[in-house]
Formats: C-alpha cells, sequence, structure tokens
C-alpha cells in the first residue's frame, strides 16, 4: 500500500505526464513503421523485412507495454474515469489513434 501511495504521488509530476505524452507519439509512431515495412517493403525485400522486423517489433512492444503501463499508472494521478482510461487503452490498438489521444486528452494537462 506504501508502494501504491508512493507512486501515485510521483505519476502526479507533470514530467511523468510529458513522458507519457512522448511514449504516446513514439508508440504511434513505431505502430506505422512496422506497417510500412509490411506493406512497402516485404513485397519488394523479403530479406530486408525480415532484418527489420525483429528491432521494429522488439521497440514497439516495448513502446506499447510503456503506454499501457503508464495509462494504468497515470489513471489515478490524473483524475480520469474508466471511460477516458478505456478510450486511452483502446487508441494503443489502432493506427494514428495515439496521436489523437495526445493531442486530444494530452496537450491541455
Amino acid at each position: 500500500m506504501i508502494i501504491l501511495n508512493f507512486a501515485n504521488e510521483i505519476f502526479k509530476h507533470p514530467f511523468m505526464l510529458r513522458i507519457f505524452k512522448n511514449i504516446a507519439i513514439l508508440e504511434g509512431i513505431s505502430y506505422l513503421v512496422l506497417f510500412a515495412n509490411m506493406l512497402l517493403i516485404k513485397p519488394s525485400n523479403i530479406d530486408l523485412y525480415k532484418s527489420l522486423l525483429y528491432p521494429l517489433g522488439m521497440t514497439h512492444g516495448i513502446l506499447f507495454m510503456s503506454y499501457v503501463l503508464f495509462t494504468g499508472l497515470l489513471k489515478k494521478s490524473q483524475d480520469w474515469n474508466s471511460k477516458t482510461s478505456l478510450i486511452i487503452l483502446g487508441a494503443s490498438l489502432l493506427p494514428f489513434a495515439t496521436f489523437y489521444i495526445e493531442k486530444k486528452y494530452l496537450r491541455n494537462e
């Protein structure tokens, strides 16, 4: 319980919200780069596609997990209701949606 209260105090700091904004943007970019690798590079150069898939996929995976973790940790400190939290989490599954979240929900904070 003490650890959760301590984490809640840390995540109230505006710097943590800035980190989350950056993660949201980078997660969206990495998602689009994965799609570009699949749609543009794979048909023309399968070897390049295969060599890029692991580093791009790993980067996107780390950013995705960070996005989900930060959403959970910022929910309480930013007083997001369940609907807002689900919208923010759902945005991680759609291309371009994290850019919308950053603009609509995070830019004003």
